[in-house]
């Protein structure tokens, strides 16, 4: 781990004793931008539009497939396609994805061996994703994740999500814990406004899908190369 990409805010102590860690998916379990782009493409081609190249469409994950769906059909970050458009090509969408969950997907380095370290260290574990229930579970189910969470909270399973802090308050409460006494570990800005408005500890991973933006530039906590060395910068408070 390289310690110089630590930015401990104000007031931070490692190592921080904590009861909970609360894991994104996309961009921090799972690599999944190969099978939304593959489905974004497919979604182009049944629209007879031009497709886009990977890594494009890699900037626009992170906030849920209906925006993804919008920065596809727009080809930008802030587009907003005809409604009529975006109807049509929502379920096409949803459909190729759905086809192509795991075909290319795979934890990230570290990931595995992360989630044992947590796990056997006695932390609750929590995975807390934008991206919809019918997606989310059988991904975690086929990358053999679903067994290390506890409680898994989709885009749809709340009333609102990241970086709206009610899911994180919701894992909070759902565990009878203070918000200071979890963590969250994410990849993006939305993850960073997420767990600064619950009042949760924030790491971030390099590695994933911040809209194409360095993630070192994010009000986090620390900067960790991977789930594994997260968990050497924190320590199970009883």
């Amino acid at each position: 781990m390289n310690h110089n990409n630590l930015q401990p805010s104000l007031q931070v102590m490692f190592p921080l004793p904590l009861k909970a860690v609360v894991i994104d998916l996309d961009g921090t379990l799972l690599d999944t931008a190969q099978d939304l782009a593959l489905a974004a493409n497919e979604m182009l081609q049944a629209l007879n539009m031009e497709a886009l190249p990977a890594a494009t469409i890699q900037t626009f994950i992170g906030k849920g497939v209906p925006k993804l769906v919008k920065r596809t059909l727009t080809n930008s970050l802030d587009g907003e396609p005809e409604p009529a458009l975006f109807a049509q090509a929502l379920p096409i969408y949803e459909r190729c994805y759905a086809k192509n969950l795991h075909v290319h997907t795979r934890p990230y380095p570290g990931v595995i061996n992360g989630l044992d370290q947590l796990r056997q260290n006695g932390y609750h574990l929590v995975c807390i994703t934008n991206k919809a229930e019918a997606f989310t579970l059988p991904l975690l189910r086929a990358t053999g994740l679903l067994d290390y969470f506890e409680l898994v909270l989709s885009g749809d399973s709340l009333p609102k999500k990241k970086p709206d802090p009610l899911p994180l308050l919701h894992a909070c409460k759902h565990f009878g814990i203070s918000p200071d006494a979890a963590l969250l570990i994410g990849d993006s800005l939305n993850d960073a406004i997420a767990a600064r408005a619950a009042g949760c500890h924030i790491f971030c991973v390099p590695y994933g899908y911040n809209e194409g933006r360095d993630v070192h530039e994010l009000d986090c906590d620390a900067v960790v190369d991977s789930i594994l060395d997260a968990s050497k910068l924190i320590v199970y408070q009883a």
